[in-house]
């Protein structure tokens, strides 16, 4: 809303706190800069770079994750309001310049893979891979695990959509993958029926014991 300056304290002191009570711990191993754009938002660019290097000054250069997303026709903005869907030219201008104001400041970058056509996701991913590179970032993948085609928000995700994501991820040189969200899409302990099948599903595919 504007207050990005407002923002940045906030967090500024969120890290001084969590760092002073739990930066001790032999599993505290890095920082997840929760701040979700999609595109060239005015001054959010400043907010991943100043808080970034504070979360990696305090705690002696620890790893630091963003997890954004990609301006694509699934984006909830391109759907309600009939705003345009980034193309990947789009994509990569954008995502050029904000990562050229964070270098220094970000480790690793997830970008989340579920507000685009399946069709255009390896191509999105490639772009993604190529500006990591250029900035010398790792390339994660954020897989969602959860079903934006349904008329229900949301349901696990079927199976096939599930492994074509993850073929397109391994294909466009992905590193690592995570996923949003595990308790609730893939655990045997979630609710749905259907989240503990998808996980069967997956370690009997990738041949997990």
């Amino acid at each position: 809303e504007g207050h990005f300056q407002k923002e940045i304290d906030l967090n500024l002191r969120l890290i001084d706190e969590v760092w002073l009570n739990y930066g001790h711990h032999k599993s505290f191993r890095g920082w997840y800069l929760s701040q979700e754009i999609s595109r060239r938002t005015k001054n959010m660019s400043k907010i991943y770079a100043r808080v970034g290097r504070h979360a990696k000054d305090v705690s002696g250069n620890l790893t630091t994750l963003i997890s954004p997303y990609i301006h694509g026709v699934k984006t909830d903005q391109v759907m309600l309001s009939g705003d345009k869907a980034l193309s990947t030219k789009e994509h990569e201008e954008e995502w050029d310049e904000i990562l050229s104001n964070v270098q220094g400041a970000v480790d690793i970058m997830a970008f989340q893979d579920g507000q685009v056509d399946y069709r255009e996701l390896y191509d999105y991913l490639v772009v993604n891979k190529k500006l990591a590179d250029r900035y010398n970032m790792k390339c994660w993948t954020n897989i969602e695990s959860f079903d934006r085609d349904m008329p229900i928000r949301f349901l696990p995700i079927k199976w096939e959509k599930l492994l074509l994501k993850l073929e397109s991820a391994r294909r466009a040189g992905m590193e690592d993958a995570i996923t949003f969200e595990f308790s609730h899409f893939m655990s045997p302990n979630s609710t749905y029926l259907q989240a503990g099948h998808l996980y069967e599903r997956y370690r009997e595919h990738f041949k997990i014991k």
